[in-house]
């Protein structure tokens, strides 16, 4: 039973990682049987696990990881520009963590899963519309 609430719970956070990227509201996870309650917690390495392995797939060909390659190549110093970008997704992160604990006290998961995915829509059209802007004023 705790491989079923561990499977579940990676289906979940590989969901959202996916409608972050899509920049929809997770809807299609509610239809997943979800496990008993009592196999719900976590253990550390799993959530250990769950986190980097989420993180680190959502990274791959960011721009943030474009980025600190040029900056790599650029600089020619490949050890401090990987400590200062280190630094800067740890501080990141931990501004990420800190504010999804607190609305997730003050806020039920479902509206919080609609605000974030309302959110990434908006800036995906915000994101269009300035790119459009670009494009217009380079073909003038």
């Amino acid at each position: 039973m705790a491989v079923e609430a561990e499977s579940y719970e990676i289906l979940n956070v590989a969901c959202a990682c996916h409608f972050k990227k899509m920049g929809k509201a997770p809807t299609s996870i509610d239809t997943i049987p979800k496990p008993a309650p009592e196999n719900r917690a976590m253990g550390f390495t799993t959530v250990l696990l769950t986190t980097f392995t989420t993180v680190f797939l959502a990274e791959l060909g960011d721009k943030t990881q474009l980025a600190t390659l040029l900056l790599s190549a650029q600089s020619g110093q490949p050890w401090v520009v990987f400590l200062g970008a280190a630094l800067a997704l740890i501080s990141s992160s931990l501004v990420g963590v800190l504010v999804g604990r607190w609305l997730a006290g003050i806020l039920p998961p479902e509206r919080l899963q609609k605000m974030a995915g309302v959110l990434m829509v908006g800036l995906g059209l915000w994101l269009g519309l300035q790119a459009t802007q670009s494009l217009l004023i380079a073909s003038q």
